[in-house]
């Protein structure tokens, strides 16, 4: 068994379209919530998301003719991962042994949306050759490995909002027992559009707020919903061995991973969090965490009612009561909003930086915690805090919940 761990990091989000923006904006409390402007709104109840602003996939290096024949969200994954091979450097590995495991929870609807208007008003012969391969889920890995010669293996994951998460959780394990000695991983979503809005609108899943600070309230009395965001979070992971015998820069160690499901819902968590707590154990369990580790907890934390208070449940199942009252605990999403398929992605780069630096970023707009939510998610202000070990929790439609585990 051979041990994992991150040489480089991309993003992009709507707080930064680089490490070190996202990493100073998301310290800093930054919020990249606010009105929608990148669509029309005309006729949708909910106006404020977290976009992806200024965004051309060629200024990160993509090439032109790719980016051309790429829905919104590869053109994300695509600058993610070119981010994340010009942060690590040559691999120096056979391309057989550097594998994808990139995706995304919804694909490519922006396309969808576009080829359907095309077939309802000028008939099926004018919808473009081209939909199938821009629309499909996988596409975004296929052209992440076809642009870095990767031929190892390459599997897209598609779990709903835990979809990155996994992604990095099975990379990991492939890794570990040998089938790559790297392997570029995590997801990649672009829904801000009126069909996955008002489909979540409709669920009722989102925030209604008109008001862009107080709409993400991830563990607040108040929260009302989620707010959709987008992006991408992509990770390389390698063989320790390997990346320190090449000088790599190690941001963290993968060390613990689970994946477990509730098996109750199409949409809704287990109330009681057993299943959750589940994953996190494992993924602890395999990290060998023990009373003697400083925890940071990167919580799924949408700002949903039944979220919040069953991801609290899990962590207390998980750690026990006075340990999990003893973690350090936080949610991006105060600050990004929920980016779906790149969430866990996202927040693994967050769990890694989290424990570099020892600093706990904070819940945004976190003022009136609820009684149910009564540990310490670290409202409105970063903490520093000598970390030695970090969670990233992520729970998805279909009752998927993952969890993976990082050290320094």
């Amino acid at each position: 068994m051979r041990r994992v761990v991150i040489t480089g990091m991309g993003i992009i989000s709507p707080i930064g379209k680089d490490i070190k923006t996202f990493w100073e904006n998301l310290k800093n409390g930054v919020c990249g919530i606010d009105f929608i402007q990148n669509i029309d709104t005309t006729g949708l109840e909910v106006k404020i998301a977290g976009e992806v602003r200024d965004f051309r996939a060629e200024d990160f290096g993509v090439e032109k003719g790719m980016a051309r024949k790429a829905d919104r969200y590869c053109q994300f994954a695509l600058a993610a991962a070119q981010q994340a091979m010009n942060d690590r450097g040559d691999l120096g590995l056979p391309n057989e042994r550097v594998g994808v495991y990139v995706g995304s929870g919804i694909g490519g609807m922006q396309t969808f949306l576009n080829e359907s208007k095309k077939m309802f008003e000028e008939g099926p012969g004018r919808v473009s050759p081209l939909f199938i391969p821009m629309m499909i889920s996988n596409i975004a890995a296929g052209n992440i490995a076809i642009a870095h010669h990767a031929e190892g293996p390459c599997l897209p994951v598609v779990t709903a909002c835990a979809t990155s998460t996994h992604a990095i959780g099975e990379a990991y394990r492939a890794i570990k027992y040998g089938y790559a000695d790297a392997i570029i991983a995590g997801g990649a979503e672009a829904t801000i559009n009126p069909l996955a809005i008002g489909g979540f609108t409709n669920c009722k899943a989102l925030s209604k707020s008109g008001d862009p600070k107080r709409a993400s309230l991830p563990f607040d009395a108040e929260r009302k919903g989620f707010v959709i965001g987008e992006g991408a979070g992509i990770v390389i992971l390698e063989e320790y061995e390997h990346a320190k015998a090449s000088g790599a820069k190690i941001y963290g160690e993968i060390c613990g991973y689970g994946n477990t499901c509730d098996a109750y819902h199409y949409t809704a968590p287990k109330p009681d969090g057993t299943c959750a707590s589940r994953a996190i154990k494992m993924a602890l369990d395999e990290a060998n965490y023990s009373e003697k580790d400083t925890l940071y907890v990167n919580a799924h934390g949408t700002g949903t009612h039944m979220n919040d208070s069953s991801e609290t449940q899990a962590l207390k199942l998980a750690l026990g009561e006075k340990e999990a009252r003893r973690a350090h605990i936080s949610s991006s999403k105060s600050m990004t909003g929920h980016m779906l398929g790149a969430a866990g992605g996202v927040e693994v780069i967050v769990s890694a930086l989290s424990l570099q630096e020892g600093v706990v970023t904070p819940t945004i707009g976190l003022n009136n915690p609820d009684p149910e939510c009564d540990l310490d998610y670290t409202p409105n202000k970063a903490q520093k805090a000598d970390l030695t070990i970090a969670i990233s929790n992520s729970l998805g439609f279909g009752g998927h919940n993952a969890c993976v585990a990082i050290r320094k």
